[in-house]
């Protein structure tokens, strides 16, 4: 079920994956510009905005008032370890949380099971593989605290 508010702006070429048994929501006064694609069960929040070419997979859950630069990638899949025949074992999808106005700059990937604070900021082109607690600036690969942000 595809779940978008009537005064949201979503470019006509977004590709939004979903069935009877998916839901996708995209909150009021939210914009996504052309090239996303979004597949599986993700809550995008109000007041959101995600630049061109973003990539967000199943079980995302991206908060209010949110900016997402150009070229983000949230992926939650990742997989059980296997045996020595197949490492890559059973797929699964580990939540990603995005908190309420943080901004991810461009080209970062945030992987499954990330939980990235409100009022955060990562840094474009950072790879996030850990929790960012609420209010500080992170970059690099992996990415770091580099900051703390007031309130």
């Amino acid at each position: 079920m595809l779940n978008i508010a009537d005064d949201a702006k979503v470019d006509s070429d977004v590709v939004f994956n979903h069935s009877d048994r998916v839901t996708i929501s995209v909150g009021a006064g939210s914009r996504i510009y052309r090239g996303s694609e979004f597949t599986g069960d993700i809550s995008i929040g109000a007041d959101v905005f995600i630049n061109r070419d973003c990539y967000v997979r199943p079980n995302t859950t991206i908060g209010d008032r949110v900016n997402i630069g150009p070229f983000v990638r949230l992926v939650t899949d990742t997989h059980d370890m296997g045996s020595h025949e197949r490492r890559a074992g059973a797929v699964r999808h580990d939540a990603i949380s995005v908190g309420d106005g943080s901004w991810i700059g461009a080209s970062t990937t945030v992987l499954a099971g990330v939980t990235i604070g409100a009022g955060s900021v990562v840094a474009a082109g950072s790879v996030v593989t850990g929790d960012v607690p609420d209010d500080v600036v992170v970059a690099g690969v992996p990415a770091k605290i580099v900051k703390r942000l007031s309130t």
